[in-house]
């Protein structure tokens, strides 16, 4: 499907940087159209202005906070999403120490810290050999810095009242693609593994030697799996 539509939903405290070498890939040959995450405080909300915006029917793919606005677009209208991608997200809730960790990083943000976020989160978005890689990392700080606390503090907000999706995943009909890189910190594999298991037909990716930004840290695979999904 060359001419169907993808629409791209980042993760949190990301911009359009996340995607680049997919738009790069994919925006030759068709419409690729990235959702705006920044104005709500709900992941309901985020979903419902996608779908204001977005063509009548689409291929949709959504990384790790972009997962969360994914599913949450499935539920809503779920004969508008042609296939899904869910790339290092979870459809569960936070754990009690997901939820601290959010409000330790919201209370740096309100109190003028924001700048101290990106060297806290760093280590566990991307995989131990790339910590030392200065084009990914500042490329992670640009996302960072174009975000700034008071979108940031919105989206952890929607993050962490978001619903548990695990329920309806087995209600989801579309072409369904679960990626997730084999030493993701935030998103563990088995959690990709249970998303996987739960949604008929969907196909399981494990990126190898990759962490949580699987789309910067190792396009070619992720580029690969979703040139796949969307020729299915």
């Amino acid at each position: 499907m060359s001419d169907l539509p993808l629409v791209l939903v980042p993760g949190l405290n990301c911009t359009r940087l996340l995607f680049g070498p997919q738009i790069e890939t994919f925006g030759a040959g068709r419409t690729v159209q990235l959702a705006d995450h920044a104005g709500s405080e709900t992941i309901e909300a985020i979903a419902r202005q996608l779908l204001k915006e977005a063509p009548p029917r689409f291929a949709l793919a959504g990384l790790s906070m972009g997962g969360y606005v994914a599913l949450e677009v499935v539920r809503l209208a779920p004969g508008r999403v042609d296939r899904l991608a869910l790339l290092d997200t979870r459809a569960s809730p936070d754990s009690e120490q997901d939820r601290e960790i959010r409000l330790a990083t919201i209370r740096l943000a309100e109190t003028g810290r924001f700048d101290d976020i990106h060297p806290a989160l760093w280590p566990r978005l991307v995989h131990l050999s790339r910590l030392r890689e200065p084009a990914l990392e500042a490329t992670v700080k640009a996302m960072s810095e174009a975000t700034g606390p008071r979108v940031f503090i919105r989206q952890q907000k929607a993050v962490m009242s978001r619903r548990d999706f695990r329920a309806g995943l087995g209600a989801i009909a579309c072409p369904t693609l679960v990626l997730v890189g084999d030493q993701d910190a935030i998103t563990p594999p088995f959690m990709a593994e249970d998303m996987a298991a739960a949604i008929p037909g969907a196909r399981l990716v494990v990126v190898p030697d990759c962490g949580h930004l699987s789309t910067l840290e190792r396009p070619e695979a992720v580029n690969a799996a979703l040139s796949g999904w969307l020729a299915a």
